[in-house]
């Protein structure tokens, strides 16, 4: 009973461990030849970290990481609009982390390549095609640098966890094309930089048409006592613009995008000074695609933003795959790693996330930050001026809900992934 997983990415990584852990046997399988600790800063929500951790890699986390103390929310004139404690902070039994993207997946390779063995871990394995046999599916891959056949694998089911560009999806969903773009750019970067606020703090700036996200990626300042600054620069691009479409990850380009934050020096954070003093940025658009009606057909799911590609609002797409995936384990553990077993996972996983991608595309819980600028787009002496404490509240709980974190909840849920019928000793606090 082999799972064969397409994508080693965050959410494919994440189920074959968590495969391992019930003691059903997995093949991950990588289009590109190295996985190298590519991309920029994330951050991974209680509810997801609970779920690394219940896989034992706290430690790991711990030493690449920095556990997010507080979200805080800013005007474009830098002025304080909403904050709120998170992780262990906010009465979480786990942290919240915020780390390089690149490291996460290293640490998650690394852990599976140890417990699954390399040879259940192949690159350079490009999945060209399947077909349905009378006990599961058999796969067909190419080397796609070379364009040469990589060989044919049997397994029970398929899990499609390869990304926005999905070739499974594509399969299943021709008709469906690229993926959507709203007029929002991102221009994403890191700076070695001095410390702002706690230390240990991620905050938003701005409102809908620009906005400006930062937070350390580094607990340990280098030798110059600067630490690792990630940063998002956002611009909601009037209709009549033409984005360069045919690139989704080039270099970006300061002179087209940093004029429009050089008044954003705070007495806290100078926004200029981040921007151009870091050495490599890149450009990216916000693209997310429609919600899905069906993700499984036959012995085939989606997993991830195979499945649901969202805006990368509220720091839920990292932490959703990691849920898919547990959850799907949960099924096969049930089922048996079967058409049911999807069916279920599918049943549980897509109307939340649909909600979830929904509630994104309206700006989740920075919907505050664009009421602020039309209801007092000059500033303000203190903001329940401008919003009610219960308006701040209520956002803020909403999307906790609906993201599937609120904090009673989920320190109160059982695991969703048990092994030998034991709660993983990995649920109680952490310290």
């Amino acid at each position: 009973m082999t799972v064969l997983i397409a994508g080693g990415g965050i959410g494919g990584l994440t189920l074959a461990l968590s495969l391992h852990q019930i003691g059903v046997d997995a093949k991950l399988f990588e289009t590109v030849a190295a996985l190298k600790p590519l991309g920029v800063g994330i951050n991974v929500l209680p509810h997801a970290v609970r779920e690394l951790v219940e896989l034992g890699l706290l430690e790991r986390l711990d030493a690449m990481g920095v556990r997010t103390k507080e979200l805080a929310y800013f005007s474009k004139h830098g002025q304080p609009i909403w904050s709120e404690p998170r992780g262990r902070e906010a009465g979480y039994h786990w942290p919240q982390f915020s780390i390089h993207r690149g490291l996460l997946q290293q640490i998650l390779r690394d852990a599976a390549i140890e417990r699954l063995g390399p040879d259940n871990i192949l690159l350079s394995h490009h999945l060209a095609g399947w077909t349905e046999t009378g006990d599961g599916v058999r796969t067909d891959f190419i080397d796609k640098a070379t364009g040469q056949a990589a060989g044919s694998h049997d397994g029970a089911v398929l899990i499609a966890a390869d990304g926005i560009h999905s070739a499974v999806r594509e399969k299943l969903y021709p008709q469906e094309g690229p993926p959507i773009w709203n007029g929002r750019i991102l221009w994403r970067g890191i700076t070695a930089s001095d410390a702002f606020l706690s230390g240990r703090t991620m905050i938003m700036a701005g409102h809908e048409v620009l906005k400006f996200v930062c937070y350390p990626i580094s607990k340990e300042p280098d030798a110059a006592g600067q630490y690792q600054i990630n940063w998002v620069a956002e611009r909601h691009m009037p209709p009549s613009y033409q984005w360069r479409r045919e690139d989704y990850n080039r270099a970006a380009k300061l002179e087209e995008f940093l004029p429009w934050f050089e008044s954003w020096r705070f007495d806290w954070l100078d926004v200029p000074g981040l921007i151009r003093n870091c050495s490599h940025a890149y450009e990216y658009p916000l693209v997310d695609r429609d919600p899905l009606d069906r993700w499984t057909f036959g012995k085939v799911t989606l997993l991830g933003d195979a499945a649901h590609p969202m805006y990368p609002i509220g720091s839920n797409g990292a932490s959703q795959a990691i849920l898919d995936a547990r959850v799907l384990t949960r099924e096969i553990a049930a089922h048996g790693a079967t058409h049911e077993a999807l069916a279920a996972y599918e049943a549980d996983r897509r109307p939340a996330t649909t909600e979830l991608v929904k509630l994104n595309r309206r700006n989740g819980p920075e919907q505050v930050m664009q009421m602020v600028e039309e209801r007092a787009p000059d500033g303000y002496k203190v903001v329940t001026d401008v919003l009610s404490q219960q308006e701040l509240e209520e956002i803020a709980a909403n999307y906790k809900r609906v993201a599937g974190f609120q904090v009673e909840a989920l320190n109160a849920r059982p695991p969703i992934v048990t092994s030998g019928g034991e709660a993983p000793r990995a649920r109680r606090a952490i310290p």
